[in-house]
């Protein structure tokens, strides 16, 4: 393996790429943040190119990058069932839950809440959305960053790095809003792209065969299917977990949704969601493959997390290095000016907003950016705390959801899709779950990791199980009426009936319910040969 180094024709490119990306915020910030529909829904204009490749590289970024293939360097392709799985979350989010985010005209996911129970749960939940953002994706994408730095220069320290990826997100949304998050994130969405096929190749063309990378990967590690006490993903924890937090993150979760209600109308919405179902595909191709030929390439790295950086500044050439290096970084810095965004729309919109309804626009928008600022010095210092006390930085990530996401489903699924549901058992499943959830990930996955306990995809279906109890039964007992609205604010066969006859005629491609077919089976191609 060679010396790990960045010549001046990298450096010039990362410098050039970074700047030009920063200026095309600016530009598109001059243009569309002048009031806070603008600044924190974009105006509600955009299309679903533009949403879905915003979409892929919110979720994907550096993070995934590094993640990714930290987890097939040390498991093989299970973590693929996070992407496929995507998928299928995404269909269930365009026929179920998306059409009530529009229907009901919400600026932040947490408003539904208040419109469906009470204030209380909206506030509730938003304080959870807050709270998610903040230690999942804003420390995880700022931790990736921070990889990448120690890899080319080792004695800095981890909380310098971390600033320097906080302070560059800092300065997208503090300016940009979301209109200039989601045009920066389609330039960076395509470029990431670019870059993962760029060490992909290089990857396959250094290993000595295919054959040669089966040999020095585990026995199963081009497998998906895992036995029901593997400590990675056992193949229950798809059903137990994978699908539980996927629902939460692709369908309940600010930072992703919010893109979706900046559409211009629900077809954009629903036709970008799936297009980032889409793009989700080939990561397994771009992202784990590559980290299972690290096996083969470099069988003694000190850490997972340093198998993509390593294949980048070994295999790929001067210039072209520079490129795929500007491509994770600023897709980092783009993820966390997504995360930023949200929490500041949130805070604002779902807090300071309500209570000062008379507030000006400029003061609303002002607001939002002094909050962005407040947020990034807590992302900073949260990152530099916790986020290294896992072997990958994709534990972190998944745990964290697998113990606080499932309150948040039980009180919003059931409240979409049970009548009897009641503002006094959403409001104390969040209050009484959330806490208990967090307590619990910091016993038994940061403070006692080795101690006797319960692989983190099975314990998410347990407490699932656990809030949707609480939740039954204080509904029930309660003696609180129905929401005047109900029927808007819940599916039933009626929905269905009016929706199929509003799409009747439309040509297949512009048909939600054909392209979503499509969708599932394009992932059936990905996935039956890794059964």
């Amino acid at each position: 393996m060679s010396e790990f180094s960045i010549g001046a024709l990298d450096i010039s490119l990362v410098v050039i790429y970074i700047a030009a990306t920063i200026g095309v915020a600016l530009w598109v910030a001059r243009r569309s943040a002048k009031d806070s529909e603008g600044y924190f829904l974009g105006g509600r204009g955009f299309g679903w190119p533009l949403i879905g490749l915003s979409l892929y590289a919110s979720n994907i970024s550096g993070t995934s990058f590094i993640g990714f293939a930290g987890a097939g360097y040390r498991d093989g392709v299970p973590a693929y069932n996070y992407e496929w799985t995507a998928a299928f979350i995404i269909i269930f989010f365009v026929f179920f839950i998306y059409p009530f985010y529009m229907r009901s005209k919400v600026s932040t996911v947490p408003e539904f809440l208040e419109k469906r129970y009470d204030t209380k749960t909206r506030r509730s939940f938003s304080g959870f959305n807050v709270l998610a953002n903040l230690f999942l994706d804003a420390a995880g994408g700022l931790f990736a960053g921070a990889v990448v730095v120690q890899v080319l220069y080792p004695d800095v320290p981890l909380w310098i790095s971390v600033g320097i990826f906080a302070l560059l997100a800092g300065i997208y949304t503090i300016v940009g809003g979301l209109a200039a998050v989601i045009v920066t994130d389609a330039i960076q969405a395509v470029t990431l792209i670019v870059g993962g096929i760029i060490v992909a190749v290089l990857a396959f063309n250094a290993a000595d065969s295919w054959s040669a990378v089966r040999d020095a990967a585990p026995p199963d590690a081009l497998s998906i299917v895992r036995p029901v006490d593997d400590a990675a993903m056992p193949w229950p924890g798809l059903f137990t977990g994978v699908l539980l937090i996927y629902t939460y993150y692709f369908a309940l979760n600010q930072m992703i949704v919010q893109r979706t209600l900046a559409a211009r109308n629900a077809d954009h919405g629903r036709w970008g969601a799936l297009f980032a179902g889409a793009l989700k595909l080939p990561n397994l191709l771009i992202m784990l493959i590559p980290g299972i030929i690290a096996i083969h390439l470099y069988p003694n790295l000190e850490s997972p997390d340093l198998a993509f950086p390593t294949l980048v500044f070994d295999l790929v050439p001067a210039g072209m290095r520079g490129i795929v290096i500007a491509a994770l970084i600023a897709g980092i810095v783009s993820s966390i000016d997504s995360v930023l965004n949200s929490v500041s729309t949130l805070v604002t919109l779902d807090f300071v907003k309500p209570l000062k309804p008379d507030i000006s626009e400029k003061a609303t928008v002002r607001i939002g950016r002094m909050v962005t600022v407040i947020f990034m010095v807590l992302a900073w210092a949260l990152s530099s705390a916790i986020v290294g006390v896992f072997p990958t930085l994709f534990d972190y990530l998944q745990s964290f959801l697998a113990y606080i996401t499932p309150p948040v489903l039980v009180v919003f699924i059931g409240g979409i899709f049970w009548r009897g549901a009641r503002p006094r058992g959403a409001f104390w499943t969040l209050v009484i779950g959330v806490p208990a959830g967090l307590i619990l990930w910091i016993l038994t996955e940061v403070l006692y990791p080795d101690g006797p306990g319960i692989q983190f995809l099975y314990a998410c279906g347990l407490l699932v199980l656990a809030n949707a109890t609480l939740f039954v039964l204080l509904s029930r007992g309660s003696d609180e009426p129905e929401a005047n609205d109900i029927d808007e604010l819940t599916w039933t066969r009626a929905t269905w009936r009016a929706e199929s006859e509003e799409l009747a005629g439309r040509p297949w491609y512009q048909n939600y319910r054909y392209l979503s077919l499509g969708l599932a089976g394009l992932t059936a191609v990905f996935v039956i040969p890794l059964l």
